[in-house]
């Protein structure tokens, strides 16, 4: 209520910071400062604050925009955030790919070092990956080749609860999967049959390895057979 151009009475809400982080501002659209914020709404009289109304929730407030968003804001991953899991994700495809397909083509290796370097692992050299490789097959001693399976498939140990595979796999590529539209993602699963053909067509584990890399990436069969049809097409 107003009199005379006088403010009578109204409600004000006051905040208070909670604590701050680095998000990714849409509006910005960068990575930026952020303070979590917690606002009370309160009646005044005179501009003076009489009573409580309740609160007014918890916003997460830019602090170079200051524009203010709910707490989902803080899903998105900030560039460098989003930077490493990518890296993370083309690494973890490369000694996947590797494991099912064997290290001793010289070519998958090459290719497998240049995709995890492109994608930031610029330090990354051969000796590294067959080191990890080696570390692998010393840990699991089960997927050198897919003959030594027995009746079991190389795609049951991708997808079987507690292979490396399906851990290191679902771990890398399903979180990335939710911030990647559908063309990342398909590059994504390219890099890994890039690295796969480099020696010659598919074998049986790599392709299974790199259906399980489609399905953590959230992309449907027939997409996934779609582009690694296309990719051994282009290699032939």
């Amino acid at each position: 209520m107003t009199k005379l151009g006088l403010c009578i009475w109204g409600v004000r809400t006051s905040w208070h910071t909670e604590d701050d982080g680095e998000f990714f501002c849409p509006d910005c659209g960068g990575d930026r400062s952020y303070h979590r914020r917690t606002g009370t709404r309160r009646l005044t009289v005179l501009n003076v604050p009489l009573l409580n109304r309740g609160t007014a929730g918890s916003v997460i407030e830019c602090a170079a925009c200051h524009r203010q968003y709910g707490s989902q804001a803080l899903l998105c991953p900030t560039t460098t955030r989003f930077s490493a899991m990518l890296r993370d994700a083309v690494h973890t495809i490369a000694l996947a790919v590797l494991t099912a397909g064997g290290s001793t083509g010289r070519p998958a290796r090459e290719a497998a070092v240049g995709a995890v370097r492109s994608a930031g692992f610029s330090d990354c050299t051969e000796d590294q990956l067959l080191g990890l490789l080696a570390a692998i097959v010393a840990d699991e001693g089960r997927y050198t080749a897919s003959q030594e399976l027995g009746h079991h498939s190389f795609a049951d140990c991708v997808d079987g609860c507690g292979s490396w595979l399906s851990i290191e796999l679902h771990e890398a590529l399903e979180p990335l999967a939710d911030h990647l539209a559908p063309q990342g993602r398909e590059r994504v699963l390219l890099q890994g049959a890039h690295i796969a053909l480099a020696d010659g067509p598919y074998l049986p584990a790599e392709r299974e390895v790199l259906e399980a890399v489609g399905r953590c990436l959230s992309l449907h069969t027939d997409d996934i057979d779609r582009l690694l049809a296309a990719a051994a097409a282009t290699a032939s």
